[in-house]
């Protein structure tokens, strides 16, 4: 892999040099650039500024988050095309939704305690925001980045099969898209249809993020994601959760 570009320096403080060694040991990768695997663990608010040539980059977690999107797609795809030799692509594509959807990839890095090892700004982690879905999520799509960028397709297929076995095998049937279920949900009980708005919209052109909120029975659910589509989905799964914990014993939303 090509070297990292000497005008943008690690963002690596005490925090970070304690735990690269835990999560290189999560992954099962030794780093021969460990400012890759510092800056897949720093959240936008603890980011450094540097100068490169005229102008000011922040160093934080996103670019490697857009990369670690595709990279898993990639993996996870081509993984469900071998379990699955038979399966149409409609389902196969909803295999692929929920796994590397939000609530599946903050359920791992959870699971694997990622959280931990993220450098965030004190106010933030004072605010309890290493334990939000959406940091957990992006900060593990981060990690996969880093991982093929530093140690290739093999290194990030290898953690990726590892990480996701349980998620991939406990699935019998396809799922069905959350944006589905919960119209389901709706019709089943007589009331609208989920409403969808777009609460926030930012990043550059190239990386956006997306906030959506979906409202059904005056219940609400967000979520973020790199498109509207992919925002509104996880919003979906997110208020499916809400009401599913709410329901009585016995009419729990089926997946």
């Amino acid at each position: 892999m090509a070297d990292r570009d000497p005008l943008v320096p690690p963002a690596v403080g005490h925090h970070l040099t304690t735990h690269l060694p835990k999560v290189e040991a999560i992954v099962g990768h030794r780093f021969s650039q460990p400012d890759l695997l510092a800056e897949a663990l720093t959240h936008r608010s603890a980011a450094l500024s540097t100068w490169a040539g005229k102008r000011t980059i922040s160093i934080s977690n996103e670019r490697l988050e857009f990369v670690g999107d595709r990279v898993l797609g990639l993996l996870i795809a081509e993984w469900l095309a071998e379990r699955y030799p038979r399966e149409n692509e409609g389902g196969l594509g909803r295999r692929l939704a929920l796994l590397v959807s939000q609530p599946v990839l903050a359920g791992i890095a959870e699971r694997l305690g990622l959280a931990q090892a993220l450098s965030v700004a004190p106010s933030e982690s004072r605010a309890g925001v290493r334990q939000l879905a959406t940091v957990l999520a992006d900060a593990m799509e981060a990690v996969i980045g880093a991982l093929y960028l530093d140690g290739g397709i093999e290194a990030a297929r290898s953690f990726v099969r590892g990480a996701w076995e349980e998620a991939l095998v406990s699935q019998i049937d396809p799922p069905k898209d959350p944006k589905t279920q919960l119209q389901e949900w709706a019709l089943a009980r007589g009331t609208d249809l989920p409403a969808y708005r777009v609460v926030s919209s930012e990043g550059p052109s190239h990386a956006p993020v997306f906030v959506i909120a979906v409202t059904v029975a005056q219940q609400e659910g967000q979520g973020s994601g790199s498109s509207k589509r992919v925002a509104e989905v996880a919003a979906a799964s997110d208020l499916l959760s809400r009401l599913n914990m709410q329901s009585p014993k016995g009419s729990r939303t089926r997946s």
